[in-house]
């Protein structure tokens, strides 16, 4: 049975003597009236000696409690110490010991001056991310060219994993995605053109967008939002547990060991997937201009080879692998900028699928200006 925290109390010649007893640990009944008992005793004394040769065991709960009435003396400059504790004893009151926080002062400024302040730390924040990647990316291209010069260095069987997860895992999402993607564009394209008398146009709009822009863009956003955020959370997880500092022990390098086969399984499995997504999205388009606008599939299928051309199918293609490069390449960064906690691992893994979905459209938007200028 757990023995209730106590004490007694002996006048001193200018103060109080406190004899403390029992169990001063958490789980103990009145724990926290005892507590509050002894701050009212010590209150205005100028002396007071706390005993605890008669404590049975204490935690730091407990400690921070006791202190707490030796603080409350000092205070008020009044003169407290703590007599009879045993080593262990000692360890936790100066370890738990009582302390006061000055409370923050909230921020003095301008709104408008604030304002500014927040945009100015989100430019260098940008600037700093920017910095960070274009290391990193060194990084990857040192340990890639040391892996071209001596293949056997290459982790085959980490690639063909990573391959796996992302690409071959994630063709059922892709696809049905896409295909979802191809049937309402379908739909909307007829609906509108009925009205002229080219529901058949239709076609020309489901293939160019499909394979120059919408394929793609989806394809690497899920990709992002999926392989992205994995790659984020599985070397911030091993950043938490100092398994990349166990791989720098052993003297290997983690950016080969780790980052590379994530990037090349990454770097083939997009355009891979974005082929899917082409297929798919296209498959949706026939189906609803067959059902829904009596488009049959000879005459979808005749009208897209007419007015679909090879270069609109590779502007995808070619776009796939730097899209890529920029979602490993940001997952790899966010990962190693994990520290020690739960909360880091969940604000990188955030960041990484936000900022792999900003870059790709970005990226998008850089190819079809570049694409437009090139009248490819």
């Amino acid at each position: 049975m757990t023995e209730h925290p106590s004490f007694a109390t002996e006048p001193l010649a200018n103060g109080l003597k406190l004899r403390l007893s029992g169990r001063w640990t958490v789980e103990a009944p009145q724990l926290e009236a005892q507590a509050d008992a002894l701050l009212r005793a010590v209150a205005e004394r100028p002396l007071i000696v706390i005993d605890l040769s008669t404590v049975e065991a204490m935690d730091t709960a407990g400690a921070w409690l006791i202190d707490r009435a030796r603080a409350a003396v000092v205070g008020l400059g009044g003169q407290a110490r703590l007599e009879g504790a045993r080593p262990e004893q000692e360890i936790l009151l100066v370890e738990a010991r009582h302390r006061t926080f000055e409370p923050v002062a909230a921020p003095r400024g301008s709104t408008i001056v604030n304002l500014l302040s927040g945009v100015g730390v989100a430019v260098a924040g940008v600037g700093c991310d920017l910095a960070d990647g274009l290391v990193f990316l060194g990084q990857i291209i040192s340990a890639s060219l040391r892996i071209l010069f001596k293949p056997a260095r290459l982790r085959t069987t980490s690639v063909v994993f990573h391959l796996e997860a992302f690409g071959l895992q994630g063709v059922p999402i892709i696809a049905l995605i896409n295909f979802l993607v191809g049937c309402i564009v379908a739909q909307q394209g007829i609906f509108q053109l009925q009205r002229f008398g080219a529901a058949t146009f239709a076609v020309d709009l489901i293939g160019i967008l499909v394979l120059r822009e919408l394929a793609v863009l989806l394809t690497s956003i899920m990709v992002a939002g999926r392989s992205g955020s994995a790659i984020t959370a599985e070397i911030g997880s091993m950043k938490m547990r100092e398994e990349i500092d166990a791989l720098r022990v052993m003297g290997m390098d983690p950016v080969e060991v780790l980052i590379v086969p994530r990037f090349l399984a990454l770097l083939i499995a997009l355009p891979l997937l974005t082929f899917v997504a082409d297929m798919a999205a296209i498959s949706g388009g026939l189906v609803v201009a067959w059902g829904y606008g009596g488009v049959s599939p000879d005459v979808f299928l005749s009208r897209l080879q007419n007015v679909i051309q090879l270069n609109t199918f590779l502007v995808g293609l070619i776009k796939a692998p730097f899209m890529a490069a920029m979602i490993a390449l940001i997952a790899a960064v966010e990962g190693f900028a994990v520290q020690g906690s739960a909360e880091s691992l969940g604000r990188r893994v955030t960041a990484s699928v936000v900022k792999s979905i900003f870059m790709v459209i970005v990226v998008d938007g850089l190819f079809a200006m570049f694409f437009a200028a090139i009248k490819y």
